[in-house]
């Protein structure tokens, strides 16, 4: 277990690296895209409609991607596939570490599109996929509560470092520490055994102690996927018992309202309130301390307690009041005040997660990630096709009626259709860790 222990601690260290130099762009990137494509301006359709459209074909590509790339995981290892999205992720990075003008920005903007159809979605998939190898299921919700907790440190380490750099520097110490956590994955973490050992382990506890034969306390399990999934093999694994198919439901409209969230809020608040990067760093660091604290805390205490679906309603209505909140806000501190209802709502990719992961065995976690990664890809294709038009139509002065964040409230209403899909789902299709 020691061993096991520092082999998952080195993946941490790695994740967070990775996630500082992800989004240590983030406070900085808007005003970077309307320097570059309109001067001087507060609102910019255009800057709202290549950032839409960017996030659509990021997630189609990421909804091809990273299916196939966590299945390959499951036959080749985590750690072989892992280096594609550490390395592919340095190299818009380093285009914009070198110049900010509009040409660069346009080659950083083809390069991020191309880049993140793989970098984004798989890192987290089959950084799940490693933990999954690791950790029992007894403990794994915890676990997974941990490693997300770990990225959204990695977020606020990323913001403070924004938060006092310039804007060409913030882009240099993003691309060296995204060559960091290159590095240190390829020289310190350990390949796993696909859960192997975790599979003999839970054999011999079955010798000695046979499981019931009731059918609320079985869970069942897929038949090895050898091959790269097909589209019918998806649909089968996401049909194959309802905690399945509610699980991806609330996943797509989750991410549905989130990505519209993503899409409208920075571009909603520079029109709205005038913000600047330096405001833009301080929300996001009350949103990542916020999500780091309640991933590392929150999660591992309220996850054996209350169990992963129960925790999944919580987490959604705190999502809901996140998005209302953010629509009707009337002053510049109203959205500090929605930015702290992500100590709850960030908890429902962990629990979504953990709910599907103990419903496969060991050698399908990469499969089983990735499908549900692959939807949440898919709300992301769909909601700027959405989002992007309603927001720079309701910033704009043609608005049918004013109410600038109208785009903000449709994607709280999104958010509202999966917490009713959570609701619905039966307390016996998800058990609460008793080990």
């Amino acid at each position: 277990m020691k061993e096991a222990a520092a082999e998952l601690g080195h993946l941490l260290v790695f994740a967070f690296l990775f996630c500082v130099g992800a989004f240590m762009v983030a406070p900085v990137i808007t005003d970077v895209t309307m320097a570059a494509l309109c001067p001087g301006q507060d609102q910019c359709s255009l800057a709202i409609y290549l950032t839409g459209l960017q996030q659509a074909i990021t997630g189609l590509g990421a909804l091809v991607v990273t299916p196939v790339i966590g299945n390959l995981s499951d036959r080749y290892g985590r750690k072989a596939l892992l280096a594609l999205p550490a390395t592919l992720s340095i190299v818009p990075l380093a285009i914009m570490a070198f110049n900010q003008t509009r040409p660069y920005f346009y080659a950083f903007y083809i390069a991020k599109t191309l880049t993140a159809m793989v970098s984004e979605g798989a890192m987290m998939c089959l950084s799940l996929a490693y933990v999954a190898d690791k950790v029992p299921e007894g403990r794994r919700a915890a676990a997974f509560g941990v490693f997300s907790g770990v990225c959204t440190a990695g977020f606020v380490g990323g913001t403070i470092a924004a938060r006092f750099l310039s804007v060409s520097s913030t882009f240099q110490v993003a691309t060296l520490a995204s060559v960091a956590a290159a590095v240190y994955l390829r020289a310190f973490v350990q390949e796993t055994d696909r859960g192997a050992s975790l599979l003999r382990e839970e054999e011999a506890s079955r010798l000695l102690f046979p499981p019931s034969s009731s059918p609320e306390e079985a869970s069942p399990r897929l038949p090895p996927l050898r091959k790269a999934p097909s589209l019918l093999e998806m649909a089968t694994l996401l049909t194959s018992s309802s905690t399945f198919t509610r699980a991806a439901v609330v996943t797509f409209f989750h991410g549905l309202g989130e990505t519209g969230l993503q899409t409208a809020l920075l571009y909603f608040l520079k029109a709205q309130f005038h913000y600047t990067k330096n405001q833009y760093a301080n929300l996001l660091l009350i949103i990542g301390i916020t999500g780091s604290f309640s991933q590392l805390t929150v999660m591992p205490l309220l996850a054996p307690k209350l169990g992963e679906q129960k925790l999944l309603v919580v987490a959604l209505t705190g999502s809901c009041v996140h998005g209302f909140l953010y629509s009707i806000a009337w002053s510049f501190w109203v959205p500090y005040l929605a930015a702290s209802c992500v100590i709850l709502s960030i908890l429902v990719g962990p629990c979504i997660r953990s709910i599907v992961s103990k419903k496969v065995g060991p050698s399908e976690q990469g499969m089983v990630q990735g499908c549900i990664t692959g939807i949440s890809s898919t709300a992301s294709v769909i909601s700027p096709l959405v989002f992007t038009p309603l927001t720079a139509w309701f910033l704009s002065e043609t608005a049918p009626f004013n109410f600038r964040g109208f785009s903000l409230a449709c994607a709280g209403f999104a958010t509202l259709v999966a917490l009713t899909m959570s609701i619905n789902m039966r307390p016996a299709e998800v058990q609460p860790d008793t080990r």
